[in-house]
């Protein structure tokens, strides 16, 4: 069984930082692509931020410059780090990740249940 947990969460003022962590556990074998998305009350979920097993990141130009990302391959876990918060950035962060366990040939999605992150003075 794998799990994949987030934390970091909280309130913060616009302009402050923030930094979430998501560690996956389990029976894992090897992790592909981790991925950072965000859902804002009444608006659909939107990819935040990904990054491969090599390293490459992808953003969206909403906080490019802003958020960056990065993993540590040793203790499955990735990061996101987040600067001058707006309060546009307000939402449920869930982390996502295509793993592989021990017992299985493929690569298989898996979703955290998600960390808030509120953005107001």
């Amino acid at each position: 069984q794998v799990q994949l947990v987030e934390s970091g969460g909280g309130l913060v003022q616009p302009g402050g930082s923030l930094r979430l962590s998501c560690a996956a556990s389990g029976s894992i074998f090897s992790i592909s692509a981790m991925t950072w998305f965000r859902q804002a009350p009444g608006k659909q979920r939107e990819l935040v931020s990904s990054i491969a097993s090599d390293g490459r990141t992808t953003y969206p130009d909403s906080v490019k410059g802003r958020f960056t990302i990065s993993r540590d391959g040793a203790k499955n876990t990735m990061y996101l780090e987040m600067n001058s918060l707006k309060p546009e950035d307000t939402a449920v962060y869930y982390c996502y990740a295509l793993i592989r366990t021990a017992t299985q040939n493929t690569f298989n999605a898996y979703w955290g249940r998600g960390t808030q992150v509120t953005v107001s003075s």
